[in-house]
């Protein structure tokens, strides 16, 4: 589990990755060896051509470290859904391996995704025995409060991801 302040780190590195790679990037010719250089055929090309291909290489560069980012920031936020709402209201779907017996303070819920809860209210649902339910995990309007819902059983749990 990360801390809030490892998580935040992540998301900033991720966020400025774009800013690292539009740092001037040395010439192709100077990040070769000039035997590299000749063997590529590169020696025959003019001085516009060369501008031309590193410029191109330039921008590529960028274009695969914004997109790189973008992915890092995206399975970051993946991860961690659940302990910080990320400003996503999308729910959390997902199935608890194993049984469930109902509703009630205390108990923990492990889904298939690894993702674990625990139940922090008093909400309770009797009676239901359930094998690998599908369960539903949607994030309240405001604050860091989060409701599961299993099957179509329309009580809800407040619970919190503890992994």
């Amino acid at each position: 589990m990360l801390s809030i302040r490892s998580l935040a780190v992540a998301v900033l590195l991720a966020c400025m990755a774009p800013v690292f790679a539009q740092t001037a990037q040395p010439a192709i010719e100077k990040q070769m060896t000039p035997e590299q250089f000749k063997a590529a055929g590169l020696d025959k090309l003019s001085a516009d051509e060369l501008a031309n291909l590193n410029t191109w290489l330039g921008r590529t560069l960028e274009t695969q470290t914004a997109r790189a980012a973008a992915d890092a920031k995206q399975q970051v936020v993946h991860e961690n859904r659940g302990f910080l709402s990320f400003g996503s209201d999308e729910p959390i779907n997902g199935r608890i391996t194993g049984e469930f017996d109902g509703f009630k303070k205390g108990r923990i819920y492990t889904l298939d995704s690894g993702q674990v809860w625990k139940q922090i209210d008093d909400a309770q649902l009797p009676g239901v025995r359930l094998t690998n339910p599908e369960v539903s995990i949607k994030p309240a309007l405001l604050g860091d409060t989060w409701y599961m819902a299993v099957g179509r059983y329309h009580t809800r749990a407040q619970v919190k991801r503890v992994k």
